[in-house]
């Protein structure tokens, strides 16, 4: 695809002393929501860091807007309007929901961020009842919430997001999914977003790529893939309930 908002072409990058990720290509058109389905070790967070500065890779681009932004520092990338939301939250322990918020706006100077404040809390109203509370005494999904939330202070025009649903009950996971989906349609927030829930994954998002040991070995429409076998029965638990149907996995993938 041509002219997406963001472009990654023939990337490769290190995590430690690990090629992490092989050579991989994706879009993310304006407006939408991408996923990148994989198992653990697939390279999925090192894909995120390396995109958000985080991780310089070792060859390939990385485009937004036009602009290349491979190894440019992770602030200058937040200021073009990229915000990664990392896996395990990483919020500030022993600062306030509110300090948080604010340091999700450092690298702003308007006097918008009091306003930007009140507005982010409408997706989280547990939030505004939480503003003077030190962070690291949240719950686990308050504190996923503050991550999405601390996020959106930077007015990101893309968000990358990893496993929002790790260690989330089942009813925090689906307010959390109602969210994204929200900022996507009444904010125009284009979203990339890296689970292993693939299930509610493919529910939110327009198109999707699958990550094997480095590499994309999948992509489609959302629609698409829900019809592949191979999604079906490897990463939505599809089967038959039958002595065959029990063999399935040991079947190998088509894309292998």
């Amino acid at each position: 695809m041509s002219g997406a908002l963001l472009e990654v072409r023939n990337l490769e990058s290190y995590y430690g002393p690990v090629l992490a990720i092989r050579g991989i290509s994706l879009d993310v058109q304006e407006g939408t929501i991408v996923t990148v389905l994989g198992a653990n070790g697939a390279g999925k967070t090192t894909l995120l860091k390396t995109i958000s500065g985080v991780l310089n890779p070792e060859k390939g681009a990385v485009r937004f807007a036009g602009e290349a932004i491979a190894r440019k520092e992770p602030d200058a990338i937040v200021r073009r309007g990229i915000v990664h939301v990392p896996e395990g939250r990483e919020i500030f322990p022993l600062l306030t929901v509110a300090q948080n918020l604010e340091m999700g706006a450092y690298c702003r100077a308007d006097r918008g961020i009091a306003a930007d404040i009140s507005r982010v809390v409408d997706y989280f109203p547990i939030l505004q009842e939480r503003m003077a509370q030190p962070a690291g005494t949240l719950s686990g999904g308050q504190q996923q919430m503050l991550a999405v939330a601390r996020g959106l202070m930077a007015r990101p025009k893309l968000m990358l997001l990893d496993e929002p649903s790790l260690g989330l009950s089942p009813l925090l996971v689906r307010g959390i999914f109602n969210v994204i989906r929200r900022l996507n349609q009444e904010r125009g927030i284009s979203v990339l977003l890296v689970e292993q829930n693939a299930r509610l994954a493919l529910e939110v998002a327009d198109f999707g790529y699958v990550m094997e040991t480095g590499r994309i070995v999948l992509d489609g429409s959302t629609e698409a893939l829900k019809e592949s076998r191979d999604i079906q029965e490897f990463y939505l638990g599809g089967h038959q309930n039958s002595a065959r149907g029990d063999r399935r996995w040991k079947r190998r993938k088509s894309w292998r």
